[in-house]
């Protein structure tokens, strides 16, 4: 089973995207921040990362370079209200960029390229 951690710091955000995620049978950590992220990388194995960009303390792009440097294999897809990051030097470090949505189904679809199944 495909691993995937989400972070989120929106509560209700980041219930959804785990609910959404577990209905496509992937097994789903959630954090809260990017230094809960951080920490959970340093003891775990995950196939793929969800993160929102604007979060309190660590940005999801500060996180993604961290992540790049920790574990090059793993996807990391950038979730955000804001299309301007698209265009964001960083926003490289990630393997997609979602704009968020209330339809879920674009995630989705990325998450099964992404990891191949």
């Amino acid at each position: 089973m495909k691993k995937i951690l989400v972070v989120e710091d929106e509560e209700s955000m980041r219930m959804l995207l785990k609910e959404e995620l577990e209905d496509e049978n992937y097994d789903v950590k959630t954090v809260e921040n990017g230094e809960e992220a951080l920490k959970y990388l340093s003891s775990n194995d995950i196939d793929l990362i969800t993160m929102d960009i604007e979060m309190p303390g660590m940005s999801g792009l500060e996180i993604a370079g961290k992540v790049r440097d920790m574990k090059k294999d793993v996807k990391i897809i950038l979730l955000t209200a804001y299309s301007h990051y698209r265009h964001d030097l960083s926003s490289w470090a990630a393997d997609d960029y979602i704009v968020k949505s209330s339809d879920l189904s674009e995630l989705k679809d990325r998450v099964k390229k992404l990891l191949g199944v």
